[in-house]
């Protein structure tokens, strides 16, 4: 019979297979400043009218904003009601 060998944890908690999923907002034409304010403030939880507006401004200038990072499920929610109040989202990606 093998013996069982464990390993040491070389990375922190939510790095393995769950991870970090970023929610990505990308800058776009049709969408007002006021509006992807307002927008990210209605769905992500701690975001003010004025941090949204400080993503929207981050948007504008660098063309995308991660505006929330965790777990998938959640990201997924978010990424969805984003999209759906017609901001113009970036695939999700695991970071």
């Amino acid at each position: 019979m093998g013996q069982t060998i464990e390993k040491q944890r070389v990375q922190g908690p939510g790095s393995g297979l769950g991870g970090n999923w970023r929610v990505i907002v990308k800058n776009d034409d049709h969408n007002t400043f006021d509006h992807v304010a307002r927008t990210l403030a209605r769905y992500i939880p701690g975001v003010t009218i004025a941090v949204g507006y400080d993503y929207a401004d981050r948007i504008h200038n660098s063309g995308q904003a991660i505006v929330w990072s965790g777990q998938r499920e959640v990201a997924e929610l978010y990424w969805e009601q984003l999209q759906g109040a017609g901001l113009t989202m970036a695939p999700l990606e695991q970071g």
